[in-house]
């Protein structure tokens, strides 16, 4: 019933325009888009984004918004005048149309080559099936049709397409009938420039990244049709312009070369008169959920004169971890998403005190390095930046996900009460399984995004190397890190004294000399194994920033470290750790890659992940000096 009632008010509607002289209609029209541009933000916001993609290095932000108001009245122009050309006579609407190179099309048509038009959403477009058989009647012609969801007015519309004696192929029923039209030398006009969703071609527009359909192409290719483009431009108010192109593809294109090449034309098109343009449909959209683009069924295609270094980049926002050890954990996922579509931008929003390890990260490509914890400063500093078309939020916390709420796709875990900021929740493990690493609960952020993870998985897992007694080289003198705090708690901290005894004996095995890295709060600490040490030692604790941690880190053969972000950090530059856990558990958060050892004993209350212990300290007090001064040597060989 509501349905029926829409299509009353719709005949209504055109029956009143009806009665309108054509340019009466044409300046209420104009009349009515500047309404609507004034009341319609949303679409006025749409509006200017889409002129943003296409012209923002061109045209100034006064120039643009101009542009858009204009759009709006364009497009109001031509929607009523449409409804009224629709009333007229076909021979009296065509004295409004003027046709141009129509030739381009006649001579491929004689030769017996059938075609297929690259049509557009380009100013009067309606006009396009009544004025067809003006200029090629003497061939069958047709139209690709999505029928309308209300029937009524679907059936009405198919009516006034038709009038002209152009054929409607419903594009629910399949391509066969096209086919035999084509094959018949006919001629078929196609609409290629809304978002084709996920059967779409990933190629370029205005330099961006559009989903573009591939069946003008397919068609092309199945038929030996040659391919052309048509729009119908506004020259004044009740006069068009119906201008045709010459033949865009050649011998041997191929099907993604052929839809780029559609892509262009558009793009050519659109620039002849960008307010008849149509810049209301959101044509480069950001797709759900896989907004990276390694699953997709066509995937992607970039033309040779157009490298990836050229695209306009689709800007990724990731909320690094708060603590180093997470931080470095989410790499291999970092790099998954950098790898998920060509153009991708990675931005790292991430702690002052870590920001710096994101420099080892190739694949990031900017860092935003957040000076306090203010909410507001975060948000600010995310609004100072071009527009991000998504975020990543590896932190789990609500505040995360309100210094994100600009950004129009936030993907994430559900987290603490942050669900309803989420325009995209990751899915936990439904059924329950063996401990996670951190690493792979990264990765699984990335994959739902699209990325291809499978490798990535694979090589972030953590790897234990396995212990053999053998006695090093002895003809160089070897650096090694030593990590004894944890700044989490004295849960993850070994004896210090043991450190001491066990550096001793490996210095005694190897000529080595000793670096002490950590915090201020391990000072102590430090003082106490730098006395037992002597002058083999080098005592780092609390005088380092990051960059000079890195820096020191890097010259080191091999770390001896509690369960801390310094040793993730030596993972990442490619030292070996020797790695002592107690109240942590390594099948969680154990060191990435090859070539470390893990030390620990499993005890009945291990792992608890308390800060300090409460009863005897037996995870850590049964980790012996000789398994650990084992432990360096199998490394050292």
């Amino acid at each position: 019933m509501l349905e029926y009632f829409v299509y009353l008010i719709y005949r209504a509607g055109f029956a009143l325009v009806g009665l309108l002289p054509l340019r009466a209609a044409f300046a209420l029209g104009n009349a009515l888009g500047f309404c609507a541009w004034l009341v319609l933000g949303k679409y006025r916001r749409l509006g200017f984004h889409n002129v943003e993609i296409a012209f923002g290095a061109e045209k100034s932000p006064r120039e643009m918004r101009r542009l858009v108001r204009h759009h709006f009245q364009r497009l109001g122009a031509n929607l009523l005048s449409g409804l009224k050309l629709a009333a007229m006579p076909l021979d009296k609407v065509r004295a409004h149309v003027r046709i141009e190179n129509a030739d381009a099309a006649d001579r491929e048509l004689r030769s017996g080559r059938p075609i297929v038009f690259i049509l557009s959403h380009i100013g009067n477009w309606e006009l396009q099936a009544q004025m067809f058989p003006a200029a090629i009647g003497y061939v069958r012609n047709s139209t690709i049709y999505q029928p309308l969801k209300n029937r009524y007015i679907d059936k009405h519309v198919r009516t006034l397409r038709g009038r002209a004696g152009v054929e409607l192929f419903d594009r629910n029923e399949g391509f066969q009938k096209a086919i035999e039209l084509l094959r018949g030398g006919g001629a078929i006009g196609i609409l290629s420039d809304q978002h084709a969703g996920d059967q779409g071609l990933w190629v370029p527009f205005f330099g961006k990244l559009a989903s573009t359909t591939s069946l003008p192409a397919l068609l092309a290719k199945r038929t030996g049709a040659a391919v052309l483009g048509t729009a119908i431009y506004t020259d004044a108010p009740g006069r068009w312009r119906m201008s045709f192109t010459d033949r865009i593809d050649t011998s041997g294109d191929s099907v993604e070369a052929l839809t780029a090449k559609a892509n262009d034309l558009i793009e050519t098109q659109t620039r002849r008169a960008p307010e008849d343009g149509f810049w209301l449909h959101n044509r480069w959209k950001t797709p759900r959920p896989n907004f990276l683009l390694a699953c997709y069924k066509r995937g992607i295609f970039l033309p040779k004169d157009l490298p990836s270094q050229q695209l306009k980049p689709f800007r990724i926002l990731i909320r690094s971890s708060n603590w180093l050890g997470d931080a470095v954990m989410s790499v291999p996922a970092v790099r998954a998403i950098k790898k998920g579509r060509p153009d991708a931008h990675v931005t790292i929003l991430a702690p002052e005190k870590i920001a710096p390890m994101w420099k080892l990260i190739l694949e990031v490509d900017e860092i935003l390095s957040l000076p306090n914890k203010s909410l507001f400063s975060a948000a600010r500093l995310i609004a100072r930046q071009a527009r991000f078309d998504a975020a990543v939020l590896f932190p789990n916390s609500l505040r995360v996900a309100l210094e994100a709420w600009r950004i129009p796709r936030k993907v994430g875990y559900r987290g603490h009460a942050r669900s309803w900021l989420l325009n995209q929740i990751v899915r936990e493990p439904r059924q329950p399984g063996p401990p996670e690493h951190h690493a792979t609960r990264f990765l699984r952020i990335a994959d739902d995004c699209g990325a291809d993870v499978d490798l990535a998985r694979r090589d972030a897992l953590p790897r234990v190397l396995d212990m053999q007694k053998h006695v090093p080289p002895q003809d160089r003198r070897a650096t090694l890190g030593l990590c004894p705090g944890a700044e989490y708690g004295p849960a993850k901290r070994w004896l210090p004294e043991r450190f001491a005894e066990a550096a001793a004996a490996i210095s005694a095995q190897a000529k080595t000399k000793w670096i002490l890295f950590g915090t201020k709060k391990d000072r102590a600490i430090g003082e106490t194994i730098a006395a037992a040490l002597g002058d083999n030692c080098s005592n780092r604790i609390g005088q380092t920033t990051l960059d000079e941690l890195i820096e020191e880190l890097r010259g080191c053969r091999a770390l001896l470290t509690n369960d801390t972000g310094t040793m993730h950090l030596a993972t990442l530059l490619g030292v070996p750790v020797a790695a002592i856990f107690g109240s942590t558990e390594p099948a969680l958060t154990g060191p990435l890659g090859n070539g470390h050892v893990i030390i620990r004993h499993h005890v009945e209350c291990s792992p608890c992940f308390l800060r300090e212990c409460p009863i005897d300290f037996r995870c850590m007090k049964t980790v012996t000096v000789p398994e650990v001064v084992d432990a360096v040597m199998s490394i050292l060989r």
